[in-house]
């Protein structure tokens, strides 16, 4: 029991505007457009492992969803009868960042574009978190969007924002978009599962941007060797900055050549995809008979294992919470614990690639700002193979550690 239920903690938990009503769906280029309402969905749990009720108090102060704009673009060709792409930019600044580049791909590409005013990087993060929250529901209340070519991306710190919204809720979109900037995938063993089996990372930097070693070396290493679906594009002449309309481009048409795949699960698992809004039980109840669906089969028994035990942590207070931990008490009570074997190899794994990431970002060039923290990340690397080693299964990582250890142990003496 303590083995499944481990880890069980509460964690947390002035322009001119131009005023839209709820039931108006504007087309064309809008510098400034009001949220209509707040939203529906579980932007709490971007912030903490649970998903309560109401929003705890302290998060917000004195917020009100409809005070909050956007900058918005909808295509002229604009009609409800499909659905269509989007791109959520979150700039690191008070404005809104990002139409001047992506202006041209989505008027071709027929795209909606919105980025949030007010959600830059001298905003508390809760408040962040829901302004962009806000804007998302928004645009899911006015048109027909599509939740499998739907990409959140943004600039710097706002692509940091990104990767967190899209971890943690990736049944809202199909892909991220983080700028000179990345993230990492969250502790819990469902969402990482989730991760891997639905959204596509491009990461963008600059030739000289400082983060690059942070995209390409730490971020890239890290998530394709868990089975992400990553890439990182280097913009050539660009540095810390928004590269030009040609690299989105690209990238655009590199996540959206990951639609099929995105699909074809959604169909197979539909909770994967989430279009509407959701309420917490129906989306508890939801995943938890998803959850026993895959426990009928034993190459997804674990992963539906941990999909309960996420549904117990997240909706503790919920009825499916109960059905839950009968669920998990009688799973670790059966005599074939054969599901143990999968979640020591999936440890295994990303614990070599955190090994390799670490490594490869720790003993690369670094920027001057970065440089007084390479000591750290080289200990830290030699910790994680070390712990490769302790393990002692995967032969190949075995003989990269060995290999590594003497030659990061050498860096630290420099």
């Amino acid at each position: 029991m303590a083995r499944l239920i481990a880890s069980v903690v509460c964690g947390l938990l002035t322009a001119l505007v131009i005023p839209v009503h709820a039931a108006d769906a504007p087309v064309g280029h809008s510098p400034e457009v009001s949220v209509s309402a707040a939203t529906r969905l579980d932007w709490v749990y971007a912030l903490a492992n649970q998903s309560p009720a109401e929003p705890p108090a302290h998060l917000l102060d004195n917020y009100d969803s409809t005070k909050q704009t956007y900058e918005l673009f909808v295509p002229e060709q604009y009609s409800s009868d499909k659905s269509w792409p989007v791109v959520l930019f979150v700039s690191p600044g008070n404005r809104g960042a990002g139409f001047r580049q992506w202006e041209q791909i989505c008027r071709r590409e027929q795209i909606i574009f919105a980025s949030p005013h007010a959600a830059g990087n001298n905003t508390p993060m809760p408040t962040r978190i829901r302004i962009v929250m806000d804007v998302l529901d928004d645009l899911r209340r006015r048109y027909n969007v599509d939740p499998d070519r739907t990409y959140i991306g943004g600039f710097s710190g706002g692509g940091r924002v990104a990767c967190s919204i899209a971890f943690a809720l990736p049944e809202y979109f199909g892909g991220v978009l983080p700028v000179c900037a990345g993230g990492e995938l969250r502790e819990e063993s469902s969402l990482q599962r989730r991760v891997i089996d639905r959204l596509s990372v491009a990461q963008l930097t600059g030739e000289s941007d400082f983060n690059r070693g942070e995209c390409e070396r730490l971020h890239q290493t890290e998530l394709s060797g868990v089975g992400v679906r990553c890439r990182t594009w280097v913009a050539p002449k660009t540095g810390h900055a928004i590269p030009n309309a040609d690299v989105f481009a690209e990238a655009f048409e590199w996540l959206e050549a990951g639609l099929a795949d995105r699909q074809k699960f959604a169909k197979r698992w539909p909770t994967s995809s989430h279009k509407d809004a959701v309420s917490r039980e129906d989306w508890a109840a939801r995943l938890l008979k998803e959850g026993q669906q895959r426990m009928e089969r034993r190459d997804t028994f674990h992963s539906g294992l941990m999909q309960i035990k996420s549904v117990y942590v997240r909706w503790s207070d919920l009825p499916t919470a109960k059905q839950a931990i009968e669920i998990l008490t009688k799973a670790e009570q059966d005599p074939d614990q054969s599901w143990q074997a999968d979640d020591v190899a999936e440890q295994r794994r990303f614990l070599i690639a955190r090994a390799r990431a670490v490594d490869a970002y720790g003993s690369g060039p670094l920027p001057k700002q970065y440089e007084q923290q390479r000591k750290a990340m080289l200990k830290a690397a030699v910790q994680l193979w070390g712990l490769v080693l302790q393990d002692g299964q995967d032969q190949a990582a075995i003989a990269e550690a060995k290999r590594r250890i003497p030659q990061l142990e050498a860096l630290l003496k420099q």
